[in-house]
């Protein structure tokens, strides 16, 4: 494997609350660095099983495990194809995820066992303009992404936190690049134009959320792409907001 600047291992930590969440975020990025030698791990921080038709009457225990069984079948196609190296499921109840010191040191787990360079991660703010949908406003995504900025600092990179991980064989990580999606301010665009493909190709894994017609959203999706990237100059883009650490 390749090795980044500071000469660690190219590798990178994606953090969202649900199945399906980071190909809409970032999956042609992921695609992109993936060809590029990055190896990328994927948690995903519920068990997606909230996420059946909103109209089920039948949303008891057997049910919410079947749809579950499905979404994550679903999340490690998607992740076959943009080229990820792993995907792991935290397993908080989807629709109850809490910011919580628990789901912090999940977390920071993942980012000191793969010595994580750079994290991606959803937004924890709210950002109050027209072309916002208010599923943007999921409490899960919300409370995903405050968890991984809490781990990201301090936690992953102080061995004063968590102090059980370092008896686990998880010492002290500090991630230096961060990339957030979804944020208000947008300061970095990835040039996706050669992996939008990838990305459509990895939605059309999630059946269960999207339908198997999704014709309407390819070209939804690549409007939104045209559009990230007029700003900063590109053809088609995702964009974030990056931080060095």
């Amino acid at each position: 494997m390749t090795t980044s600047p500071d000469d660690r291992p190219r590798t990178a930590l994606v953090v969202v609350a649900h199945p399906d969440d980071a190909e809409f975020g970032c999956g042609a990025t992921l695609a992109g660095w993936a060809q590029e030698g990055w190896e990328i791990t994927l948690v995903v921080c519920t068990d997606g099983g909230a996420g059946g038709a909103d109209d089920a009457t039948d949303v008891g225990s057997e049910a919410r495990r079947r749809i579950s069984g499905i979404r994550k079948e679903e999340q490690r196609a998607a992740a076959a194809i943009l080229g990820l190296k792993e995907v792991v499921f935290l397993d908080f109840p989807d629709g109850q995820l809490e910011p919580n010191l628990l789901l912090r040191r999940e977390i920071v787990r993942q980012i000191r066992r793969i010595r994580a360079y750079r994290l991606v991660c959803q937004s924890p703010d709210r950002a109050w303009t027209p072309s916002y949908m208010i599923g943007r406003f999921h409490p899960d995504h919300l409370a995903a992404a405050t968890a991984t900025l809490a781990a990201l600092y301090p936690a992953a990179q102080n061995g004063w936190d968590f102090p059980e991980l370092l008896a686990e064989g998880f010492p002290p990580s500090r991630v230096r690049e961060l990339y957030v999606t979804g944020a208000p301010h947008l300061n970095f665009a990835v040039d996706i134009s050669a992996t939008i493909e990838l990305k459509l190709a990895a939605l059309r894994c999630h059946v269960s959320q999207l339908g198997e017609d999704q014709t309407e959203l390819a070209v939804r999706v690549r409007g939104w792409a045209v559009e990230r990237g007029e700003p900063f100059g590109l053809p088609m883009a995702e964009a974030y907001h990056r931080v060095e650490n």
